[in-house]
């Protein structure tokens, strides 16, 4: 007979809660499902806890899928609702955060293997375009690093004015650009080099150089600056 009310881990037994192996053992003794489960924290009336974390990691083919669908996309998950998609989006955030944080506090850029390599975690598992910047001091060092917009790379004058803000802020003297297609194809495209021309024309009038554009496709990227594409 099916429970009338959502399984919680602390109605599980003992030593199939989660929580409690995560306390006991460290977190890197639980398996995906296990992790998944704490985030959810309640089943449904047809599964407990750990069926339905086992079901959201099937259904979105795995930590890879869970990390590309966006809040709305898991929401709509059976079983899940805004809330616990929240949740679950904020975790894989933070990981993502983590990862690029971690190299070192003010990582330097000395080409765009070293955008490449500070940014592709950002890019590898998403399935929507985004754009990304790097801000940067005198010795190109990175002062912040941030996702500015999802969709289409244009260049709408906001658009572009948008990449300096910060830099104006921090009085700082360099930025980089980077963003994604999501077909895979890193070639830059005619809106590509025109947005970047746009930006590059504004960082000579601001006196901010921007030392590159990085397009990444997946597991590949191109330097538009090497290709001379958008940079006189």
């Amino acid at each position: 007979m099916r429970p009338a009310h959502p399984l919680g881990i602390g109605e599980l037994p003992e030593h199939e809660r989660p929580r409690e192996r995560l306390l006991r053992l460290g977190p890197g003794a639980l398996t995906a499902s296990e992790l998944i489960a704490i985030l959810l924290r309640t089943g449904t009336r047809d599964e407990d806890v750990m069926q339905l974390a086992a079901r959201v990691l099937r259904e979105h083919d795995g930590l890879a899928g869970i990390a590309r669908a966006d809040v709305a996309t898991l929401a709509h998950a059976c079983g899940i609702g805004a809330a616990r998609a929240s949740t679950i989006a904020a975790a894989f955030e933070l990981a993502r955060r983590s990862r690029r944080d971690a190299p070192s506090l003010h990582p330097v850029v000395r080409g765009p293997g070293d955008i490449a390599r500070l940014l592709e975690g950002e890019f590898a598992a998403l399935g929507h375009e985004e754009l990304h910047l790097l801000v940067l001091d005198t010795r190109h060092r990175v002062l912040s690093a941030s996702m500015l917009y999802r969709g289409s790379v244009n260049a709408a004058p906001g658009r572009v004015a948008e990449l300096f803000r910060e830099a104006v802020r921090m009085h700082a003297t360099a930025i980089a650009i980077a963003h994604n297609h999501p077909s895979g194809d890193p070639a830059p495209s005619r809106d590509d080099v025109d947005f970047t021309r746009a930006v590059v024309s504004a960082g000579e009038l601001l006196d901010v150089n921007v030392l590159d554009h990085v397009v990444f496709g997946h597991e590949s990227w191109i330097s538009m600056r090497e290709r001379r594409l958008g940079f006189s």
